[in-house]
């Protein structure tokens, strides 16, 4: 496969990823949270870097396009643990503990939580969350990147 052909399908997987959530938000009403819009930055960032390296040919560029790729496969990975537990993601997007809250400051952080967890799954598809799904295809993107940018032609 030509490195033009790579960069399109690494380019066009970024871009259907975006598609995709978008869908779940302003169709399915799925409401993102602040994780899962960080997410979405270095996808919108390897779109623009598809389109730039398709038009100009700079070799450099689908190294860029990998490390989007990556960052966005990092944050939906790390997104993924924060929905599993396994770690705790920003205090300002997940809940913290409430033992030994008095009921003022248990009302407080209520009033100031948002109003979309980054800790609870809304939606899985064999037990993968959406944050999960990104990681995984965002790594599979990253090497589609990285095969374009070892190519010559």
């Amino acid at each position: 496969m030509t490195r033009n052909r790579l960069v399109l399908l690494a380019a066009g997987g970024s871009a259907a990823l975006l598609l995709a959530a978008w869908g779940f938000q302003f169709l399915g009403g799925m409401a993102p949270c602040k994780l899962c819009i960080w997410q979405r930055y270095p996808h919108g960032a390897a779109v623009l870097i598809g389109a730039v390296t398709l038009a100009t040919g700079w070799r450099i560029l689908p190294w860029a396009g990998a490390l989007a790729a990556l960052t966005t496969a990092g944050i939906g990975l790390y997104h993924a643990g924060v929905e599993q537990g396994w770690w705790e993601g920003p205090t300002t997007c997940t809940s913290g503990p409430i033992g030994n809250l008095s009921a003022e400051q248990l009302m407080a952080q209520i009033m100031e939580a948002p109003l979309v967890r980054c800790d609870e799954i809304p939606w899985d598809l064999f037990g993968i969350s959406m944050a999960g799904w990104n990681g995984l295809v965002s790594l599979g993107l990253a090497l589609v990147w990285l095969l374009a940018a070892t190519r010559r032609a």
